[in-house]
């Protein structure tokens, strides 16, 4: 109990003083370049009068969730088959570390032009943003199971569909979860560069929007608006991965790869 109250008076002094920095930097520079706590929540409150906020972050939590979802669910078979197949490994192992390092970004012209500007270019880029990430996590966690455990589980018979599920599965998803989670934060910087170049709609458009009316308070309220977001889905995701990992009984976290 001590602990726990240490932990907490320590998160509590931390966010006091990063707000006072805050509000010290908005005296120095002035509203107009940093607004204050007071001038952000003021430029909140307009925001969620007029029912802009809300939507917007709907928008936003639908194309990511919906984009890292799809991402994730083709990303996971792919990288079992790729680390389970040694002909498929040597095919698509050299590619996939050629493409990985192109970011996202980089093909939202490409998407506008193949799906269009409307909901499905969005949700490309971020299953883009997604699917090499989880590829990558989930290949290496296949590589790293343990050749013992393959050969203990086929001199007792089993298959290699059964080997799959009951070996290289549960050995594996400590790196599923870590590369999923990681391709939660790569969905949101991809979704925001989409909505600031072609959307009428969602957080990357207001805080690219409010930059016409100078409203930096508007700004403000936009990146605290993802950092929740993103805070809420990763504690969320991590949450469910403790639950899963806890049911095939795996114990410990795997290193990530990017």
């Amino acid at each position: 109990m001590k602990r726990f109250g240490n932990k907490w008076i320590s998160l509590a002094l931390l966010w006091i003083g990063g707000v006072a920095v805050w509000q010290l930097a908005a005296y120095l520079y002035g509203p107009e370049i940093v607004p204050g706590p007071a001038a952000t929540l003021k430029g909140a409150a307009e925001l969620l009068s007029d029912g802009s906020l809300p939507k917007y972050i709907g928008i936003s939590f639908y194309r990511v969730l919906t984009g890292w979802a799809l991402g994730s669910l083709i990303g996971i078979p792919i990288g079992l088959v790729i680390g389970k197949v040694n002909a498929v490994r040597a095919f698509a192992e050299p590619f996939l570390n050629f493409i990985r390092f192109i970011p996202p970004i980089a093909f939202i012209t490409l998407f506008l032009v193949w799906f269009g500007i409307g909901e499905q270019s969005k949700i490309a880029l971020i299953t883009y943003a997604t699917l090499f990430i989880v590829v990558m996590n989930t290949l290496t966690g296949v590589l790293s199971v343990e050749e013992d455990k393959i050969r203990s589980a086929r001199s007792m018979g089993a298959s290699e569909w059964q080997i799959v599920l009951h070996v290289i599965i549960p050995a594996t998803m400590p790196y599923m979860f870590t590369g999923i989670r990681l391709a939660m934060g790569t969905s949101y910087m991809a979704i925001i560069g989409a909505e600031m170049i072609a959307a009428n709609e969602g957080v990357g458009f207001l805080i690219w929007n409010s930059r016409l009316y100078f409203r930096t308070d508007w700004i403000f309220v936009g990146l605290i608006s993802l950092g929740l977001m993103g805070f809420v889905t990763d504690r969320l995701v991590g949450w469910i991965g403790r639950k899963a990992l806890y049911r095939y009984g795996v114990v410990g976290t795997a290193p990530a790869r990017r």
